[in-house]
């Protein structure tokens, strides 16, 4: 039975500043009572440090070597690496005592409070609790498995954005050197639509702007559908290095957030003491959905002062020389109309040109993004809109100016690199081919949504995940455990107890592997691995914490442990486990950019891959320029009675991993089902501020609900609501998909509330 809301739920006013003392306190006291005074000293100063570890949660990237703080940490990143490197233990005395029943009707939160998995665990079919199993007997069971399938194509291998760029390159390897092509990963959840819409415009698919480009160069930096205070919250640094250096900074979000309105750097005594720094300039109140319809008005408003003043707003030099599609584009801007702009916007003209006079006061305008913009069913298209308004004014391929998609997850970038994408082109299959001797795949093969779809339908007998928490972390939460459970085998690859492992096939494997903070030592000695960030430096990562089981192996062990069960040594799969340098070279040879791998990783702070658009201003687009599109406005429409309901975090959770029930920001207390609703939308359907609800999603499939949820009068746009994540997965269609990229439509999610039938109980 959920328990009532109100029972345990307290609301506050939201907070109009992030960080300061409080969130020193925070971090200092989740670390001690996790990890220790000694251990949790160790774990935090070598966090993020050139000679240690990066941070497992977000993947903002660091300062130049030399410049790093000796605290390059955030409330979140402590909160990660307390997670992670507790001393809690959890074994087969556990296991044995808890049924899986038992397990599932417990909270995600209460899950990985459990501690540290330690040992390799199994399920044999009809068995009602997991038992320790050796390594050696799952690996072989698990080869067993794959090698009764009939065809390569009924496996599917996921990827966590936490795997790291030696671990995902292995990984990809034995999926293809099995024969499938079938690599969902958690980018096709959330950064999907980026790359699509950036490979398609500008020839990359992955931004084009540096740190220092937002510190020390840019005039201009709009941030939409983005909350950093939460989600990345050392990007406030470097976004107040910005402002104090005299940069104007532009929020276009539903909600407003606490840390984009004022910062207290903690490691300032104006942010321990003082007031902070105001962040935002201008804020605009922009309707869920409405950014294609914003951005499309900016642009349109540039181009009526272009034409009223030829040579003074667009860069028609950057134009005539590296674009093409200018006339199409223009032409689609001319015949919009403003009721439609405002009406899908939710900002009226003056507002939005307002901002267009900000755009034209900046010689360099940087566009950071994040899940608010990517998981519509216009999300491409919103982001090719983005590109043009970049283009306009020349703002791709010079200092403090260009695209920036800021990424969630510590790798998720990386993994992509490193070969974790079902459509990887033939170039990088040939190259495969030529380095490891065996014929890859060509076929397409599953993304995530797809994978959920081939196992509802039964077309998949084995899953793989590296990471995650796929059943939580994915759509439509009742069709994907179905789908699970159908396997024959699922096999998860983790360092604590989720959801995911509770929703099982026919039989299941737990695998227990290291984490990012902890010693990793092999036949040749310790070894490091490396990550991208999302400004595509690559860089050491090197634990610093002994494991927290001698039973533990890394993720790179496991994964050749089963290339080496199911195919011998034919690629070498023990030497790659014993020494990751022999990958490192591999990679060399595979993956662009890589060149001189293991010297030029040695140097402090790592290197940056190539960027066409950012280093050249070349584009490799079908065309060879980069490209204008014309993006009509595609605004969702909402039946009467109805909302749309984005899915966030709340600040006290990293995707699916939830470290406490409180929403210190916007002001929640005690719990996570709770709906934040415009007071007036609120009381046009006959509910009030703390009234227990429904929240029951309309699809053209029919009708999902999520029950007893708290309704919290909040400054949305009227028409707009927000829950968090997992819990509100479940009203999510499977179907519903942006177009172009097949991502989750998370953001745009048609509701209607209903009393809850436990507001009386």
């Amino acid at each position: 039975m959920v328990e009532k809301p109100e029972d345990a739920i307290t609301v506050h006013q939201p907070e109009s500043v992030a960080v300061g003392r409080v969130a020193v306190q925070v971090s200092l006291k989740r670390a001690i009572s996790e990890m220790g005074v000694a251990r949790g000293t160790r774990a935090l100063t070598a966090m993020n440090q050139v000679d240690g570890f990066d941070c497992p949660s977000c993947a903002w990237p660091d300062p130049q070597a030399g410049h790093r703080s000796h605290a390059e940490f955030c409330e979140n990143g402590a909160k990660a690496v307390s997670w992670e490197a507790t001393r809690d233990r959890i074994g087969r005395a556990f296991f044995a005592t808890h049924s899986i029943d038992e397990l599932r009707a417990q909270s995600d939160h209460e899950l990985e409070l459990h501690g540290r998995l330690t040992e390799p665990m199994y399920l044999a079919p009809g068995s009602t609790h997991y038992e320790p199993i050796s390594w050696d007997d799952a690996l072989a069971l698990c080869a067993t498995r794959l090698k009764a399938m009939p065809s390569a194509n009924r496996a599917a291998f996921y990827t966590s954005g936490r795997a790291s760029n030696e671990a995902a390159f292995v990984f990809q390897l034995l999926a293809r050197r099995l024969g499938t092509n079938n690599l969902p990963d958690c980018s096709n959840m959330c950064h999907e639509s980026s790359g699509t819409a950036l490979t398609e415009t500008i020839g990359v698919g992955k931004g084009t702007v540096n740190l220092d480009d937002i510190t020390d160069h840019a005039d201009l930096i709009v941030i939409v559908g983005q909350n950093p205070g939460t989600n990345h919250p050392r990007m406030l640094s470097a976004l107040e290095a910005a402002k104090r250096r005299g940069a104007r900074i532009v929020s276009a979000n539903p909600l407003p957030e606490a840390g984009l309105v004022r910062f207290k750097n903690p490691q300032k005594a104006r942010g321990l003491i003082g007031r902070g720094t105001a962040l935002t300039d201008r804020f605009l109140s922009v309707r869920v959905n409405g950014d294609l319809a914003m951005f499309a008005g900016v642009n349109k408003v540039l181009l009526e002062r272009e034409e009223r003043a030829p040579g003074t707003v667009f860069d028609h030099a950057f134009i005539d020389t590296y674009c093409d599609g200018f006339e199409e584009a223009c032409q689609g801007w001319r015949e919009l109309e403003w009721s439609a702009i405002e009406a899908a916007s939710g900002l009226s003209r003056r507002e939005i040109e307002d901002f267009a006079g900000d755009v034209m006061a900046a010689n360099s305008v940087i566009v950071c993004w994040a899940m608010g913009i990517t998981q519509h069913r216009n999300a491409v298209a919103t982001i090719r809109e983005i590109v043009n308004f970049l283009l306009l004014r020349g703002n791709i391929g010079r200092p403090g100016a260009g695209p920036s998609p800021i990424r969630g997850h510590s790798n998720v970038q990386g993994d992509r690199t490193m070969g974790i994408w079902e459509k990887m082109p033939d170039s990088f299959l040939d190259r495969l081919r030529d380095e490891f001797g065996f014929e890859p795949p060509r076929e397409h093969g599953y993304d995530t949504v797809d994978t959920i779809r081939a196992m509802r339908d039964g077309r998949i007998d084995v899953f793989i995940a590296l990471g995650g928490n796929f059943v939580a972390a994915t759509p439509d939460t009742a069709v994907t455990e179905t789908a699970m459970a159908r396997c024959r085998l699922t096999v998860h690859v983790a360092t604590k107890l989720n959801r995911s492992h509770l929703v099982h096939g026919e039989e299941a494997l737990i695998l227990p592997c290291l984490g990012r903070t902890e010693r990793d030592h092999q036949a040749s000695g310790d070894q490091f691995v490396t990550v991208e960030d999302s400004m595509s430096m690559v860089h050491e990562s090197r634990g610093r914490l002994e494991p927290g089981s001698p039973h533990l192996r890394s993720e790179v062990s496991i994964v050749t442990g089963l290339g080496e069960a199911l195919f011998g040594e034919d690629l070498g799969w023990r030497a790659m486990a014993g020494d990751y340098r022999v990958i490192r070279r591999h990679i060399e040879n595979v993956v662009p950019g890589f060149e001189s791998f293991e010297e030029r990783v040695a140097t402090p702070g790592g290197f940056v891959l190539p960027r066409g658009p950012h280093d050249s201003r070349t584009f490799d687009t079908v065309t060879g320029k980069a490209r204008f599109t014309r993006n009509p406005l595609d605004a969702i429409e909402v039946p009467e009675g109805h909302l749309i309901l984005q899915t966030v975090r709340s600040h006290d959770q990293f995707n699916t991993t939830v470290y406490g029930l409180n929403d210190r920001y916007r002001g929640i207390e005690g719990g996570r089902r709770v709906v934040f609703v415009n007071e007036s939308d609120l009381a046009d359907q006959g509910f009030h501020n703390g009234d227990l609800v429904d929240l029951v999603s309309v699809y053209t499939d029919g009708e999902r609900r999520a029950s007893a949820f708290r309704a919290v009068a909040y400054p949305t746009p009227r028409g707009c609501a927000a829950a968090y994540f997992p819990e509100a997965n479940v009203l999510v269609p499977l179907d519903s998909t942006a177009i172009g990229s097949n991502t989750p439509t998370s953001k745009s999610i048609i509701i209607r509330l209903e009393r809850s039938e436990l507001a009386h109980a």
